[in-house]
């Protein structure tokens, strides 16, 4: 139930900001637009944990935070090698295993590699990721565990290396 509130409440919000137009017939088509997704959200049954994230939205911004000096940090390196003349590259592929559970997580965590730069998720399967990454010596498993438990602890509220919970 608090996540079908917490998806009015944000439907509600998004209309109400994009719109700015606060008339009583656009004010009554809103409420029918909400009500229409809202009905068919509970009939996809997508109003869950995973479809309404509204409860980790301080981890998430926070790991977000985290990934945007992550991603300034990678583009020194890729910026040098693309710029020098000989392209000092040195390509692999290396399969990372994930402590994510949720789609959610797998998701943000596949997407985080992706946004760095010299990396590119080329596949998930289950538990294991495929990254192609411009330098193979960056390019080990243990290069994206950080990135793996703070993902993880973001979306799944997962416990951290260091024993404690994060709800």
């Amino acid at each position: 139930m608090g996540y079908l509130l917490g998806l009015i409440v944000v439907l509600g919000a998004l209309w109400l900001g994009l719109s700015g137009i606060y008339e009583p017939l656009l004010l009554t088509l809103s409420v029918i637009s909400i009500a229409i997704s809202i009905l068919l959200a509970a009939r996809l049954e997508t109003v869950d944990r995973e479809g309404v994230p509204y409860a980790r939205t301080p981890q998430l911004f926070a790991y977000w935070a985290w990934l945007l000096v992550e991603i300034f940090k990678a583009n020194w390196p890729v910026i040098k090698a693309c710029v020098r003349a000989d392209l000092d590259i040195n390509p692999a592929l290396v399969k990372v295993k994930t402590r994510c559970e949720s789609d959610l997580a797998k998701t943000i965590f596949a997407n985080s590699i992706t946004l760095t730069p010299g990396t590119v998720t080329v596949e998930v399967e289950g538990d294991k990721l495929l990254v192609h990454a411009l330098f193979e010596e960056e390019a080990t498993p243990d290069s994206f565990a950080k990135m793996d438990e703070r993902s993880a602890r973001a979306a799944d509220g997962r416990k951290s290396s260091k024993g404690e919970v994060t709800a």
